[in-house]
């Protein structure tokens, strides 16, 4: 292809830590080995809606306030030089990883792009494909972000994003074999970012799987998006062979691209605090989820969930402790989301940190003895 318009009981203990954080690399949510931290998307749903019960398998909404949802406005309304400081940093970023970012118009061009998310999330072919090339082009025809990562003229990454109300949503990236791990899924939000902030846009969702610890790692502490519902499984059943017969739970998480936050995450200027905090859901002696009772975690202003160290590589060895994550993340993340709580950050060792609002602030106004911090991995994630 050639390159166009390219542009640069027991005491629940804490897991060991996440695996490398790779990059984003399928369909939002699923995320697996060759998946994304993205997935399919919502928005659907304002954060202003009512919280409604886990059990009834509906939405939990973090209780986002609706004008934090940033959606397309004049890109000088921004903070002076933050357009052109994105856009050096995704050039960078770019340059880094040795490609280049091309916006899709061809119908050849969608024909590629649609091939290599299939062979991300099918690799045993066959079926209808994932997306097809007349639907991404229609989709860039009406401005949406259809975006491939080049190396000269080998497509080595695509990322499909949705005009939306708010601003975007990131539907479904692809990184070819090879690729993950080393910056890739990092420079292409990156990219992302810069394209909306040229266009005004201030905001972007996606989905992931809560349980894969190295896409929350990503998202959250290394993008700086924010956590703001808990759907109980998404998509219903999910056929593709990543996600076959495991209830599809997802979190959508808002990125505000020109917020305080976001520009202290990217900038390194961020860590979560876990001072005074107390594991809501541990890890017991054979791996599987140990939620603490109800008299540890109440009045508990800062609370720590773990998820596994890699539940894909789980999913395979012990698919029956594998499944026994899934409705325990639910009952104590999710729970905590309905009940007004907020993730603040995830740690590198594999923790959500969550924080209630009247409790935390109480903890702030007292001093506290009870200290429970997670364990450190001294893995190099750089």
């Amino acid at each position: 292809m050639t390159a166009r318009a390219a542009t640069g009981p027991t005491e629940p203990t804490g897991p060991t830590g996440p695996t490398e954080p790779t990059e984003p690399t399928g369909l939002t949510g699923p995320a697996g080995p060759a998946g994304t931290a993205e997935t399919g998307g919502s928005g659907d749903l304002g954060p202003g809606e009512a919280v409604r019960s886990m059990s009834s398998g509906a939405v939990v909404d973090a209780g986002a306030p609706a004008g934090s949802w940033l959606g397309r406005r004049d890109p000088a309304d921004f903070p002076a030089g933050l357009v052109a400081e994105a856009q050096a940093t995704a050039d960078a970023a770019a340059e880094a990883v040795g490609v280049c970012f091309v916006e899709y118009r061809s119908i050849a061009e969608m024909n590629e792009a649609a091939g290599l998310l299939d062979r991300v999330w099918r690799p045993g072919g066959g079926g209808s494909p994932l997306v097809t090339a007349a639907l991404l082009k229609v989709l860039a025809h009406c401005g949406s972000y259809v975006v491939g990562a080049h190396r000269q003229d080998r497509v080595v990454g695509v990322c499909l994003g949705l005009l939306a109300d708010f601003g975007l949503h990131s539907h479904i990236t692809g990184i070819e074999d090879g690729w993950r791990g080393g910056g890739l899924g990092r420079a292409l939000k990156l990219h992302q970012r810069a394209w909306c902030l040229r266009r005004g846009i201030g905001a972007v969702t996606w989905t992931y799987d809560p349980l894969v610890s190295r896409n929350a790692y990503f998202n959250l502490a290394k993008l700086g998006a924010v956590a703001v519902q808990y759907h109980p499984d998404y998509y219903g059943e999910m056929a593709d062979e990543r996600n076959v017969g495991i209830p599809s739970d997802r979190l959508l998480v808002r990125w505000d691209l020109a917020g305080p936050h976001t520009r202290a995450v990217l900038s390194g200027d961020f860590t979560p605090a876990t001072d005074d905090a107390v594991v809501a859901l541990g890890v017991g002696p054979d791996g599987g989820p140990v939620i603490a009772g109800a008299d540890r975690v109440r009045g508990a202003g800062r609370l720590l969930t773990a998820v596994p160290r890699d539940v894909e590589e789980l999913r395979v060895r012990d698919p029956a402790l594998a499944a026994r994550w899934r409705p325990a993340l639910r009952e104590v993340l999710g729970g905590l989301l309905a009940d007004g709580a907020r993730i603040t950050g995830f740690t590198r060792d594999g923790w959500y940190v969550v924080e209630r609002p009247e409790q935390s602030e109480q903890m702030r106004q007292t001093p506290r003895t009870q200290h429970i911090a997670p364990g450190h991995n001294q893995e190099d994630h750089s």
